[in-house]
C-alpha cells in the first residue's frame, strides 16, 4: 500500500511539474509591440530562438543609429533583433541578445512568457536588475513559424 501511495505521489508531482513548464515553442509567432507600432516574428533556427521585425509604422525605415556606418542603410523591416535564445525549461528564454535600432545598441536579454498572449522582453547591461522591460502581445490568428 505504501508503495502504491509513493508511486501515485511521484506521478502527481511529475505531472504538476510538467504543467508548470512551458513548451519551448510557446513563443513562436508574431508579437505586437506595447505601442502597437511594430511587429516581431519569433522563430526557431538550429535549436535557438530569434526574432525579426516584420512590420512597423513611424520612425525611420533604415537602421540609422547603427554604430557601424556600413549598416546604417539597411532596412529595419526584416532586421533580426533577437538572437541566440535558449529555453530554460520553465517560462523563460535567455542567453540571447536584443538589438535596439532606436539607439543602435545591443543588450543582453531574457524573455519571459507571462501567459499565452503576453511576452515580457527585458534588455539589460550586466545583470537583469539594470534594464528595461516591455510586454509584447501575441498577434491573434498569427500562425507559429
Amino acid at each position: 500500500m505504501l508503495r502504491l501511495f509513493s508511486l501515485l505521489l511521484l506521478t502527481a508531482t511529475l505531472a504538476s511539474t510538467t504543467l508548470a513548464q512551458s513548451k519551448p515553442d510557446a513563443i513562436l509567432g508574431e508579437w505586437l509591440s506595447p505601442k502597437k507600432d511594430s511587429r516581431l516574428l519569433i522563430y526557431q533556427q538550429a535549436g535557438k530562438y530569434f526574432g525579426k521585425i516584420t512590420w512597423g509604422t513611424g520612425g525611420p525605415a533604415k537602421d540609422e543609429k547603427n554604430p557601424n556606418p556600413a549598416l546604417r542603410n539597411r532596412d529595419l523591416i526584416g532586421l533580426v533583433i533577437l538572437n541566440d535564445f535558449q529555453h530554460d525549461g520553465e517560462q523563460t528564454w535567455e542567453g540571447g541578445t536584443i538589438y535596439d535600432p532606436r539607439d543602435g545598441k545591443t543588450y543582453s536579454c531574457k524573455m519571459t512568457l507571462k501567459d499565452a498572449s503576453n511576452l515580457s522582453i527585458r534588455g539589460y547591461v550586466g545583470v537583469s536588475l539594470f534594464g528595461r522591460s516591455e510586454v509584447w502581445t501575441k498577434v491573434k490568428g498569427a500562425s507559429n513559424q
